[in-house]
């Protein structure tokens, strides 16, 4: 296996509508973070893409991301519908073939441009879930009472992580009114626009990039059954079995895909995090969640904080689906 290492991050998030295109959204995190590599654009061997035509209502609106990074010189280029976190993976894998150095991967979510509540159910099983056309709120409060119902956590314990996340007082949360029970506004994340890159370099061309090598030292991502009656709720088996399979063992930070404040709890257990592991210092998707990039940014967070020698080892985990369904688990070490 070769050794790959985070050489460049960047992110610009708002939950603020964002006026421009998502060319204007993106192009200065790609420029960013390729200057962060200290690689010249020249250098980058392939560039791997993720967005979402859905969520802004266009036909190959994933094109003309491609602007972004310009047409010249030509390279490789591929794209997924699906957070970019697995677009890092991908471009890992590519890594791993050896015939590129280094890659550039990039997330565009313009939450603002989709209408969530209608767009998410086409994902769902398409015979039991998708016809009943729940949003993506109603199957997190299911789960979430399901948390409840098995006694494995409370609305206070909902209310906790809200309240460390905004800086606010649990017990003044629990006075809020629900949006989808047992659910609270605080519970759940906001509209968010924003993008982020990374810059990925294997061999000795990352041990020659600028500032703390962040390496990846182990990196897997696991599936649950489509159907959510096949699926125990208050657990994440497919994140325990990629946990195990990328290594993850004892860290200091973990960034976490919490969308709704219980599954951190679900995320804790299945990772075995103790208290003693910062939670999202970022303050994550609770705070800011462009869909299709919060993965990715979960990953670079976690690089920035070993890059700056706030952490020697990391955890990110980024997730996809209704309930927690697809979920990665990247484990990243300095040195």
């Amino acid at each position: 296996m070769r050794d790959v290492a985070i050489a460049g991050y960047a992110a610009s998030v708002s939950t603020e509508p964002y006026a421009g295109n998502e060319i204007e959204l993106v192009m200065p995190v790609v420029a960013d973070a390729v200057a962060a590599s200290g690689l010249a654009r020249d250098e980058i061997g392939i560039t791997v893409a993720a967005s979402s035509d859905f969520l802004v209502g266009q036909a190959f609106a994933f094109v003309r991301g491609l602007d972004a990074v310009g047409a010249y010189p030509v390279i490789d280029d591929s794209h997924l519908d699906m957070d970019g976190a697995w677009a890092l993976y991908e471009a890992w894998v590519r890594l791993q073939v050896g015939d590129v150095d280094s890659a550039l991967v990039y997330a565009i979510g313009k939450t603002s441009a989709g209408r969530l509540h209608e767009l998410m159910p086409l994902s769902y099983d398409p015979y039991y879930v998708a016809p009943l056309s729940p949003d993506p709120r109603a199957l997190a409060a299911l789960q979430a009472r399901c948390l409840i119902d098995a006694g494995v956590a409370s609305e206070r314990d909902f209310a906790d992580v809200a309240a460390r996340v905004h800086g606010a007082d649990a017990l003044e949360l629990l006075r809020a009114p629900y949006v989808a029970s047992p659910l609270r506004a605080h519970d759940c994340p906001p509209v968010t626009d924003g993008a982020a890159a990374v810059v990925l370099v294997a061999g000795d061309a990352a041990r020659r990039a600028p500032g703390r090598a962040v390496w990846i030292r182990g990196i897997d991502h696991r599936v649950e059954p489509h159907a959510l009656g096949a699926r125990d709720l208050t657990r994440a088996p497919s994140v325990e079995r990629a946990a195990h399979e990328a290594g993850a063992g004892d860290v200091s930070i973990a960034e976490l895909h919490t969308q709704y404040a219980h599954e951190e709890i679900v995320l804790r257990r299945a990772l075995g995090l103790d208290d003693h592991v910062a939670i999202n210092p970022s303050g994550g998707p609770l705070r800011a969640n462009p869909v299709m990039a919060t993965g990715l940014i979960r990953i670079g967070e976690a690089a920035a904080n070993i890059a700056a020698a706030r952490a020697d080892r990391a955890v990110a985990h980024a997730g996809a689906g209704a309930c927690l369904q697809q979920n990665l688990v990247c484990v990243l070490e300095g040195a």
